[in-house]
């Protein structure tokens, strides 16, 4: 069975865990964390690299050992250590640091204290009041856990759905393997994951392609597959090892576009469609647009929507949230592409936690046709990422000068992404700041504040002049973290009063705003930011999530502060 990128971070991930509630040397958790965000964050796949025999060293940060260990992970699918830490502990309890507000520490007072190991376990010992007993608990953190252990089952019941860039990793190299198979004609991967959604449930894949062609066959076949739910001529439903289903439907080319509308989706907007065609006596369905009996267009979807008097709408915009309207009243947006992106404004270095030099990082903005990139590393507050005091960034700012002087093409802009402590201040004096190009600034702690707490300390964060972009702004991390309570829209008019912006952080964990947000952002006039927020040269690339995050949110060119110039955006980053 091929083993994917995001199943050997995931590996990584799992043994770190471990080796945390064990109370193991942070130096050799933290490599196996580090070893996790590398792999996972690679556009090539480690697996390929292993069967040509490369060599793994020159993926930056993976010296000899952790090669070894990824090694045995491709050839075996695990790591014999996280075999054993697993029979050591239990198999079931990582899934406890899944649970926000336990960490290693809890996890391990809780497993050395009461025995506990798994989620089942937890929960009762909560719910007999036997958690807030225990060291660094308390009732309010025992009440908090009850809550978050109901939302994790009540987000099992609607089903796995993976990130997006995990099922990108899963579905692009079968869409290559089939598109290769004799007599495809056209193939295209719909649902959600065609609409960018942030994750992905069931995938749908549609072909057209004649009646003997070998599709099913190959399909069933594929090396990923773990199970055939159904196999039939125009139908086949399987599970692969991730435990995503997977369905291949084969249509005919005259109902291909028909298809492809109905099953992109979203249900909401195929009715709102559906409900057009009726008032003009129309049917529609998978198989094409009909009067009465006669099939009069599905051949593509935009002859579909012009049945029905509409343009063709962007599978980004179709979630019934006002397109169709907007389709009628020819005023849909221009959305932004990845093409229109001029430069990054959120990435971070080995001046910090990052994995890539200066230049490295400069060259490889670069050869993406940037104009500029904007050096954002941590303020001395993340201690654990290594950032930045005054002293330090003064010298970096003077490299940054230096390779400025003897680069061509781009612009490295003079950055640092600010922790807002607490109380609102900020990370490092304003005296620093003001040899900077950009200042960003984001919450790293004290996540379990108030809503109204959280909301005036992140306000008297942007009222520093020296401010510009308030990044990831609600903290979530995708299937892990939920976002801080804050009050959203209150942040997003005090950023419009000041001047300042805010950021859509691109990297896939995060998607930071939502598509909602965005909108709601686009309405109130206020500039957004796509950021990679990168931490290698790979992670530059991340910037397609961050641009389909952003359609969704109906987000057009002007709406977006990397797709100007420098000199633009020089003038947009000036305080009020």
């Amino acid at each position: 069975m091929p083993v994917h990128n995001s199943d050997i971070s995931e590996v990584f991930n799992r043994t770190a865990d471990y080796l945390d509630i064990k109370g193991e040397n942070p130096f050799r958790i933290r490599a196996y964390r580090n070893a996790a965000r590398i792999i996972g964050s690679l556009s090539r796949s480690v697996a390929d690299m292993v069967a040509h025999e490369e060599d793994l060293t020159k993926i930056q940060g993976i010296g000899q050992d952790l090669a070894g260990k990824i090694k045995e992970i491709v050839k075996t699918g695990t790591l014999p250590l996280l075999e054993q830490l697993k029979r050591e502990l239990s198999p079931e309890l990582s899934a406890l640091m899944e649970i926000p507000g336990l960490g290693p520490k809890r996890v391990k007072v809780l497993y050395d204290e009461m025995g506990i190991r798994s989620v089942d376990e937890l929960r009762q010992a909560a719910e007999e009041g036997k958690v807030r007993t225990l060291p660094g608990f308390g009732a309010k953190t025992e009440s908090v856990i009850l809550e978050e252990i109901g939302k994790i089952k009540e987000t099992k019941k609607g089903g796995l759905r993976l990130k997006l860039a995990v099922a990108e990793q899963v579905v692009e190299p079968l869409v290559g393997y089939l598109k290769k198979i004799a007599g495809v004609k056209e193939i295209d991967v719909a649902g959600s994951y065609r609409r960018r959604r942030e994750t992905v449930g069931d995938l749908d894949i549609l072909v057209a392609c004649g009646q003997s062609c070998p599709v099913m066959d190959k399909f069933v076949g594929y090396e990923d597959v773990e199970k055939t739910l159904s196999r039939g001529k125009t139908r086949s439903s399987v599970v692969f090892r991730n435990g995503i289903q997977v369905d291949l439907r084969v249509v005919p080319e005259a109902s291909y576009g028909a298809a492809l509308l109905y099953f992109t989706g979203s249900k909401a907007h195929n009715i709102a469609i559906r409900k057009i065609a009726q008032k003009k006596k129309l049917k529609i369905n998978e198989y094409g647009v009909f009067r009465g009996e006669k099939r009069i267009a599905g051949r593509t979807e935009k002859d579909v929507y012009k049945q029905v008097g509409l343009p063709w709408i962007e599978p980004e915009l179709r979630e019934d949230r006002g397109e169709v309207e907007a389709a009628q009243e020819k005023r849909l947006p221009r959305l932004v592409r990845l093409e229109d992106i001029r430069g990054d404004l959120h990435v971070h270095t080995t001046w910090s936690d990052g994995r890539s030099s200066l230049e490295d990082m400069a060259e490889a903005a670069k050869r993406l046709g940037y104009e500029y990139l904007a050096v954002s590393d941590h303020s001395k507050h993340v201690t654990v990422a290594h950032g930045l005091d005054e002293k330090r960034l003064s010298q970096q700012i003077k490299e940054i000068d230096r390779l400025n002087g003897k680069l061509k093409g781009l612009r490295l802009l003079k950055s640092i992404e600010l922790d807002i402590l607490e109380s609102g201040s900020l990370d490092l004096p304003d005296r620093v700041l003001e040899d900077l190009d950009l200042v960003i600034c984001s919450v790293h702690s004290k996540f379990n504040l108030s809503r109204e707490k959280q909301t005036e300390r992140i306000i008297r964060a942007m009222d520093n002049p020296h401010v510009h972009i308030f990044c990831h702004p609600t903290g979530r991390l995708i299937n892990e973290r939920r976002p801080y309570e804050v009050d959203l829209e209150r942040v997003m008019n005090a950023a419009k009063e000041r001047g300042c912006h805010l950021e859509l952080n691109a990297h896939p964990d995060r998607l930071d705003l939502d598509d909602v947000e965005c909108k709601r952002a686009k309405e109130i006039g206020l500039k957004v930011a796509i950021a990679t927020d990168a931490h290698s040269l790979d992670d530059l690339r991340f910037m397609r999530f961050g641009v389909g995050q952003a359609r969704r949110g109906w987000l057009e060119p002007e709406d977006v502060l990397n797709t100007k110039s420098w000199e633009e955006l020089e003038g947009f980053l000036k305080r009020y």
